[in-house]
């Protein structure tokens, strides 16, 4: 399915054909085509194998890879998904991983699947997987030790703290070759991340479901990819939010503090009225999304809040630097900002100034003008 998905996305099979062929193993073929899944449109792939006897243990599988003319990286990442397979079976058997006799997974087929899928993402310029909640489904299934219930003892073990469920539906919706290469490639698991999708595939499994037996595959851009505008550059960001009513405010310059360190890039508390007419606080973040975790989990342990809610923005930030101007109380950093060319504003660091007024004993405002007076004679500049 994952084959099919990445055809579907625009993934040329005559390329992915030509990559696999530098596994220079013979005894298979590839093949695609549109079927319908619950009226989905989807592209399903069959791998046709002339060799069935399946059964390769994890040093003929690294003996194959090595063999190859694949590239280093489609290589390497193919090898950890095989030795991630061999790591659990030897566990669930209680034998060594030399030991593993792969059967399903070491057929010519589920090679093709594993070495096809690595090298489909790495030929669509794919640089980061993230994988949302994997619906495993339930019953039995016939495998090589006799019927086994689902999910299957090494599908289990592979998922092991990932998010997962199940609706009822009595099949196997992952196999230990779907879960192994999920888990090995996968940077992430949860919701859909900011992204601007630009292509979408559907990979279709062989039988007919109560729901449609599609793999959905979305590639798309991360949202906070810049661009350029008229006036300044545009940022993809998203905005955490969470409501306080019931935290002391003494905590509130801490729990700044320490968002800033994870990563965001502005903290404001806002005057809010919540329910039962008690006076609150709403707390805003503005961060890039890479942070959001590393910040929610902040926000969790270091306030009172019980929800934290988020969604993307956008944010026109015009052309900036930050200099040191030497003043007559010493250098002094100055955040100078353009607009179009010209020079627009200017704002003194104020933690410097701060510093400067509480070391030599002159007021804050001193400072401040000081600043202002050096801006203004090097503005031409």
């Amino acid at each position: 399915m994952i084959l099919g998905a990445l055809l579907d996305a625009g993934l040329e099979l005559k390329t992915l054909r030509q990559e696999l062929e530098k596994l220079h193993v013979n005894g298979f073929s590839l093949e695609a085509e549109t079927v319908h899944k619950n009226g989905f449109g989807a592209t399903q792939v069959k791998v046709r194998v002339g060799d069935l006897q399946g059964e390769r243990n994890l040093s003929d599988i690294e003996t194959i890879l090595h063999k190859s003319s694949l590239s280093p990286v489609i290589r390497q990442k193919s090898l950890r998904v095989f030795r991630r397979l061999a790591e659990v079976e030897a566990t669930i058997h209680q034998v060594s991983v030399d030991e593993v006799h792969f059967h399903e997974v070491g057929a010519l087929d589920a090679i093709v699947d594993v070495v096809g899928s690595v090298a489909g993402l790495e030929l669509l310029g794919v640089e980061r997987v993230a994988v949302s909640p994997i619906h495993l489904g339930t019953g039995f299934v016939q495998a090589a030790h006799g019927e086994t219930p689902i999910p299957s003892p090494a599908t289990l073990a592979l998922v092991r703290d990932a998010p997962v469920y199940s609706q009822g539906v009595e099949a196997e919706l992952l196999t230990p070759t779907g879960a192994a290469l999920l888990t090995t490639l996968a940077d992430t698991f949860g919701p859909l991340p900011s992204l601007k999708p630009r292509a979408i595939g559907y990979g279709a499994g062989s039988r007919d479901l109560p729901i449609p037996n599609l793999l959905r595959l979305i590639l798309g851009d991360p949202w906070e990819v810049s661009k350029e505008s008229s006036v300044g550059k545009v940022e993809g960001l998203e905005l955490i939010e969470a409501n306080i009513d019931d935290m002391n405010p003494q905590f509130y310059e801490h729990v700044s503090e320490r968002l800033f360190i994870e990563g965001a890039l502005d903290v404001y508390w806002t005057a809010v009225g919540m329910k039962k007419g008690r006076p609150g606080v709403l707390l805003s973040i503005l961060t890039a999304p890479k942070n959001r975790e590393a910040l929610v989990k902040t926000l969790l342990l270091e306030t009172t809040t019980l929800g934290v809610r988020w969604h993307a923005v956008e944010r026109l930030a015009i052309a900036r630097r930050q200099e040191t101007l030497q003043t007559r109380f010493g250098p002094v950093r100055v955040k100078k900002s353009w607009l179009n060319g010209r020079p627009c504003g200017s704002a003194p660091e104020y933690e410097d100034c701060r510093r400067i007024a509480r070391e030599q004993g002159v007021p804050l405002r001193d400072v401040y003008e000081e600043v202002q007076r050096a801006v203004q004679e090097t503005m031409g500049d």
